[in-house]
């Protein structure tokens, strides 16, 4: 490891030890009930950024103890006990393996990049082509996030549907809140293609349809500027499928940020406050990923090409229900284990993508 990265997380190392210290002192700990933002909050929110990192930083020199102590048996056996010189060779084999793994974790940890993943997201899934089946599947990838964020103990919400029968969207927006949603759930983001009998075929074919999904981290106030005189609200009456659940009172929010062209609504909410603030958060998610964008059309095409596979215009995954598997394009990776994904159970697909996409 370079000695940059090593003294970086020794800093930090000493920054989480002695922010450790001060939670325990009695004047922080009574600071704790004076106010959201007491010493006691800010020195723990501080610690619990820090603390993946140090503790895998804390695991590397662990694997560095170990790997000396094999080093100096092999010096010391010379040409003694044979066993011993093969169990100590073995071993060292292994910690250097896991040694190479760690130092990709923690250079990964410390890219900028990095700064959304404890964020909160907004993922936002629409049918593609497909029809019917496409709004059938757009239903099951939400019931599929939600079902994981759940597992996660996050919290998932939705911010605004247009239901299409049978369980199906044409289009759902959800915020899903709790520690890591970003930095998990944003390998999500593009186009999944659905290959299965749909129920309203007769004869049997199968039918390929596709679902996009964008992953957006939700952007604070502070970091995106709103000026309420470049947006245009509308109200409207929300209606639901087939005419079901129609307010009698303009509940449902339409807000356009005139700058930019960028349109958001929300109708779930009986209130129309509750509307406004939840399509607030959308406009702020959406505006905060235009500004990236356009940063990045100002940097290098070598470097654009690397950003290219987060676009939601690639196609990222396929669900092939008669052969009962997933496939991620992006790293090649097949599971046949199609059930177990649709049941929440993404954990195996996003290690792989994070471990290959990060370390590229």
């Amino acid at each position: 490891m370079e000695k940059i990265i090593f003294d970086k997380l020794q800093a930090m190392e000493e920054e989480c030890n002695r922010l450790t210290g001060l939670l325990s002192q009695p004047e922080v700990v009574a600071d704790r009930v004076k106010c959201s933002d007491a010493r006691y909050a800010r020195y723990a929110r501080r610690c619990g950024q820090l603390r993946e990192a140090v503790n895998k930083f804390q695991d590397y020199k662990g694997v560095l103890e170990q790997m000396e102590e094999s080093k100096s048996i092999l010096r010391d056996q010379g040409g003694g006990d044979e066993e011993l010189r093969g169990l100590a060779q073995s071993e060292l084999k292994e910690l250097e393996k896991r040694k190479v793994e760690l130092e990709g974790e923690l250079k990964s940890l410390l890219r900028p990049e990095r700064q959304d993943d404890e964020r909160p997201v907004i993922v936002e899934i629409r049918a593609g082509a497909g029809g019917e089946e496409a709004s059938l599947f757009a239903g099951d990838l939400f019931r599929l996030y939600c079902k994981y964020a759940e597992g996660k103990g996050w919290k998932a919400e939705v911010m605004d549907s247009h239901p299409a029968g049978r369980g199906g969207f044409k289009e759902i927006i959800f915020g899903v809140g709790g520690k890591g949603a970003y930095h998990r759930l944003k390998y999500e983001g593009g186009v999944h293609r659905v290959q299965r009998v749909p129920v309203t075929e007769s004869q049997g074919r199968i039918h390929t349809s596709t679902v996009t999904v964008a992953v957006l981290p939700e952007a604070k106030e502070i970091e995106v500027k709103i000026d309420p005189e470049e947006l245009r609200v509308d109200t409207f009456r929300s209606s639901g499928p087939g005419g079901q659940h129609v307010n009698v009172t303009d509940s449902a929010v339409r807000i356009t940020h005139l700058p930019t062209g960028i349109v958001v609504q929300c109708q779930d909410e009986k209130s129309q406050h509750k509307n406004r603030a939840k399509a607030m958060r959308v406009l702020r998610a959406r505006l905060l990923r235009y500004l990236k964008e356009k940063e990045e059309e100002r940097i290098s095409d070598d470097r654009r090409a690397q950003v290219g596979r987060a676009k939601r215009s690639e196609k990222i995954r396929t669900y092939n229900f008669s052969q009962g598997r997933v496939t991620d394009h992006r790293i090649g990776l097949t599971l046949h284990k199609l059930d177990q994904v649709l049941k929440g159970n993404l954990d195996e697909l996003i290690n792989a993508l994070a471990q290959k996409l990060e370390a590229d």
